[in-house]
Parts: structure tokens; sequence; C-alpha cells
């Protein structure tokens, strides 16, 4: 009888196991194994076992905000200022401002630090450019900022104009890599057209670009510059970082890039819904607890948009029916439906198309909700610019719209590759 109870027990046991193992592979995950790689260390923190070697006996300005820490989660300026070998000027920071905490779009005022004596320069107040007087007393413009990966993301474009600067004023530039949270292997979406440029979308590269940083810098100095706007550039690589990381994967940790970017995960969703939620017609869930995971409005039947979506089949990703009222931003305190996106296979989705997806069958369950009149001529304008392109509204109203436009991203993707290549400081 005790053998029986026993036989028993270890099938029990078998099956709870078999059970947890099968639960656990359904998991939605956004990075692959952990254990085969190495922490990564950034640029910062190389340059910090170097006792900061390139930066001895200069006169140092600090391009950073609140994501510029070591991986002992030691701010940047702490570092530079406990040196006795460099000598900190001033200090700029980015939209959001230093600490990273001010709205979107909001303009910031340059201070003084009384403790430090340090100028705070503010790049997205009355200038978004350093100036000659900025940077009368500096040799070398330090930029060490952890980017998004996505081209609206205004960090790049703080960057580039910056390397405008150094190379105006015969001021070095070196920039501290850092990863780039969607990897290196994903480049998405279609590449900007030049005649839409801004300050949310600079440069003509995809949405999606796939480089770090200091790549990104080495391209905008070599493709994009021409030749007496160079600047004299200098990346400090990263130990231990590979294209196919997520940032899951370096074990470094993940500190807010900006109010609604609170996780390493949210960039993701970001490229799937952010330039949707420029029309100021839908939530994407800015204003409420899951910022760019949904796409809703108060016309919309949860129920039966998710299905529509789910019917499309997309590999790697599925359409959960969301009802929310929101705490602030568009439909403060009305209640809406719509979808929620939840990941299960993220290298399988191509993300920038999914907001094309939902916009094709938005536009046939309700012809009569057009976004693009619903929308402001303001709201319209930056969702032009943040997409890069005057042509998606016309295009996407037709009936084969949205397989015209792929065709054209899918070209765009292929070439940008194919010239990005020569910029990739990691295998």
């Amino acid at each position: 009888m005790k053998r029986s109870l026993l036989n028993v027990k270890k099938i029990i046991q078998s099956l709870i196991f078999m059970f947890l193992v099968n639960s656990c592979s359904v998991i939605p995950h956004f990075s692959k194994t952990l254990e085969k790689y190495d922490k990564t260390e950034t640029g910062l923190d190389v340059l910090y076992k170097s006792n900061f070697d390139i930066l001895k006996g200069k006169r140092i300005g600090l391009i950073t905000n609140q994501t510029g820490l070591n991986k002992e989660l030691i701010q940047n300026i702490d570092l530079f200022l406990n040196s006795n070998d460099i000598d900190v000027k001033a200090i700029f920071s980015p939209e959001h401002g230093f600490k990273g905490t001010e709205v979107a779009g909001k303009k910031l005022e340059d201070k003084k630090d009384e403790s430090s004596g340090l100028v705070f320069y503010s790049l997205y107040g009355k200038t978004k450019k350093p100036t000659t007087k900025m940077l009368r007393n500096i040799d070398v413009l330090v930029f060490d900022i952890q980017d998004i990966g996505i081209r609206s993301y205004t960090y790049i474009s703080t960057m580039g104009l910056a390397m405008r600067a150094a190379a105006e004023n015969n001021v070095k530039f070196v920039v501290l890599d850092r990863p780039n949270p969607l990897g290196g292997l994903r480049v998405e979406g279609n590449i900007l057209d030049v005649a839409t440029k801004s300050f949310i979308g600079m440069y003509p590269i995809p949405y999606v670009y796939g480089l770090t940083c200091g790549e990104l810098a080495l391209f905008i100095n070599n493709e994009i510059f021409k030749e007496n706007e160079k600047c004299i550039l200098e990346v400090v690589k990263m130990n231990h970082w590979s294209r196919d990381k997520l940032f899951n994967n370096t074990y470094l940790s993940w500190i807010p890039t900006s109010p609604h970017v609170p996780n390493q995960e949210t960039p993701f969703y970001m490229v799937s819904t952010g330039a949707l939620g420029e029309l100021g017609v839908f939530s994407v869930g800015v204003g409420y607890t899951n910022p760019f995971q949904v796409i809703a409005a108060p016309w919309i039947d949860a129920k039966l948009m998710s299905e529509k979506m789910n019917n499309l089949e997309i590999r790697g990703v599925t359409f959960r029916p969301i009802n929310f009222t929101p705490y602030y931003a568009i439909y403060k305190d009305t209640l809406i439906g719509g979808v929620q996106i939840h990941f299960s296979e993220i290298d399988q989705v191509n993300l920038f198309l999914l907001q094309l997806s939902f916009l094709q069958e938005h536009n046939k369950l309700y012809p009569d909700k057009n976004p693009y009149k619903l929308s402001s001529p303001q709201s319209l304008t930056m969702y032009d610019k943040a997409m890069g392109s005057f042509s998606f509204k016309k295009t996407l109203l037709s009936s084969d719209g949205y397989t015209r436009l792929k065709e054209d991203i899918d070209k765009d993707v292929a070439e940008f590759i194919k010239i990005s290549k020569k910029y990739y400081l990691y295998e």
C-alpha cells in the first residue's frame, strides 16, 4: 500500500513538473537565455576603468541626463568631478531636462548649480544646439545618454546638433556608447523624407535604425554631414555587447529615459504605437498604466477590434480587448475601448507595421472615423514628422495601401542596412 502511494506521489510530482515546464515555455519574453551573456560595460564604465585616459588635461562639457550612470548606478558627473585629471566646465541636458522629469515639449531654462559652480545648459530651451559662448572654455564635448533606438526620440537629434557645434568650434566630440534596447539586428520603417525633417526626425534613417548611439554618430558624421561639417569624433566602445543583445541581456539596470518610458520593454511598444499617438485621436496608453501598449478610442468596440486584429494572424503578437479610463492626457476621465498588445515572440514581429495594420482594420470597421480628418492640423503635422513622410496618410486610406507601404519600407530597410554596416562597432 505504501509503495502504491509512493508511486502515485511520484506520478503527481512528474505531472506537476511537466505542467510547470510547459507553462513557462509560453510566457511572453523579450530576451534570449541570459546565461550566455557577460555583463555589459558601457562606454562610461570603460572610460572610468581607463582612468579617463582620453580626457586627461582637457576641459570637458558633458551632455547627459539621469540615464548617465555607470554599472554601479553612480552618476557620470560625480565620477568626472572626483577625478583630478579632468576639468568639467559645463553640463548640457536634452529634452525632459537633466533629471528626466519634465514633460515632452516643455522648454527648459539654463541653471547654475551653486554647490559645484557648474552651469547646466538646456539644449531644449532657447537653443537646441550648443552656442559658441557655451563652448568657449571647452576642449571636448562628451555625449553620455541612454537612447532607445527610435528615430523620433529627440536625444539623437540633440547629439547630431552638438556634433555640428563641436565641428564649428574646433571641439572634439566623444560618445560614451550604450546599448540599443531594441538590439542591433532590428531595422524597421521607412527612411525619413528630408521634406519632413524636424527635431523629432532629423536624419534620413529608418524609424528603427539598429545602431548604438556611437555607431549612429559615425553614420551621421560620414554619411550625412558634408566634409566641412564633420567633427573630430571618437567613440568609447562598450565591452560585452553584441548585436543580438536586447537590454534584458546586458544585466544593466534600466533607468527611465523619459517620463513615459518606465521600463526596458517600452521602446518595443513605442515603435508599434508612438507615431499613431501623435494624431491626438487614439489613446496609446499615455495617461494610463500601460504607456504605448494600447490603441483605444471612445467609439471602438474592444472585442470586435481585437477579433479583427487577431484574424490577421500576425506571428508573435496577440491583441487583447481592453476598456479603461485614462487618468490624464487624451480622453481623461472617459471610458474608452481598444486593443492591448501582447508579445510572445518578439523576434518575429515587425513592430512598425503593427500600427499600419491597426489603421487598416480600423478604417474598415469605422469608415466614418477617419483619423486624419479627426486630427487637428497641428497634430497632423506632428504625425507626418514622426512618420517621416507626407504620403502615408493618403496611401493608408487606399484599398492596397498597406501592401504598397510595406514594399517601399522593405526596400528602404535593405538599402540602409547595406550602408550602415560600414559603421558597426560590434558583431
